[in-house]
């Protein structure tokens, strides 16, 4: 009897579910934009809900189907993981930082409420993604102690802030790829690898799940980034919803400057291979997975 053909995964279908549902959690864990002091909660609102892809929730949703788990389970740990990274991008596009103009197509939060306001704002939302991961269930092999550190060492001083502060001191130097690949681990990866992660957790990931996770989260984090380095000098600004070239005019490194274009991409192309081997193991239990992986390579934006 031949077998049944397996339906392509529908992954647009499946992110605008994604976004809604995590919409729809996040206005729930974060206060009301008229909750005082108002500004500041209106400024956190503003960048949580600026209409991004919600990547990094999608990763921590798909993790978690893959090992079996529900949504709403895993839904505190995508808002979470989606808190720190609002904070990041508010703190990267300040004037000390990228100085930048534009975020997902609209003024960048300091533009709209100052810088004072926007340091706080994201200042906040580091601290609610704590506060709401602390109301996540813990699981059998995995608890609140597990789940915290876990999201800590990922947007602290060894990982995220650590690829910053590299980030800002190689801006006008000659790095090594090496010294590149560190900004991009860190700055960029660590904080998708914790998604996937966060997502295992929360269905109960046996060691061996989460290890094979962890292979997925941190190829498919660089090559994240090797493609948003080669977006920067591919599309222009109202294709990004950002201000394209930024990267070549603060005379940073990237893939691109390093190796050039067709090299960037046959790298990414690399690290997306790497990804998908990652999730043999889980059979065909991980389409959600794959599917971003391929979107994330083929991406214009």
């Amino acid at each position: 009897m031949p077998r049944a053909s397996v339906p392509p995964f529908e992954l647009e279908a499946w992110l605008k579910t994604v976004a809604r549902d995590v919409d729809s959690a996040l206005g729930r864990f974060v206060p009301k934009a008229t909750t005082r002091p108002a500004t500041l909660h209106r400024a956190m609102r503003y960048s949580l809900f600026a209409g991004g892809k919600r990547m990094r929730p999608a990763m921590v949703l798909a993790a978690a189907e893959a090992c079996g788990g529900g949504r709403a389970a895993a839904l505190p740990f995508a808002c979470a993981v989606e808190c720190i990274h609002a904070y990041s991008l508010i703190h990267d596009d300040l004037p000390a930082m990228d100085d930048d103009d534009f975020r997902r197509g609209k003024p960048t939060n300091h533009k709209v409420f100052g810088e004072g306001v926007a340091i706080l704002a994201g200042d906040a939302l580091l601290t609610q993604a704590f506060e709401i991961l602390a109301q996540a269930q813990p699981t059998r092999r995995h608890g609140h102690a597990a789940f915290v550190l876990e999201l800590a060492r990922a947007s602290g001083s060894l990982r995220l802030i650590a690829g910053q502060v590299a980030d800002l001191e190689g801006e006008g130097k000659d790095l090594s790829i090496p010294e590149l690949r560190y900004i991009h681990e860190n700055k960029t990866s660590a904080l998708l690898c914790a998604s996937v992660r966060l997502g295992a957790m929360s269905a109960d990931a046996s060691p061996a799940q989460l290890k094979a996770l962890t292979d997925f989260g941190r190829n498919v984090g660089l090559a994240f980034q090797v493609i948003d380095d080669i977006l920067d000098v591919t599309q222009t600004t109202e294709q990004l919803g950002k201000t394209a070239g930024k990267d070549v005019a603060a005379q940073k490194a990237t893939y691109p400057r390093l190796v050039g274009l067709d090299e960037s991409r046959r790298i990414a192309a690399r690290l997306t291979a790497r990804a998908y081997a990652a999730l043999r193991p889980f059979g065909g239990r991980a389409p959600a997975l794959a599917a971003l992986a391929r979107y994330l390579l083929e991406r214009q934006h």
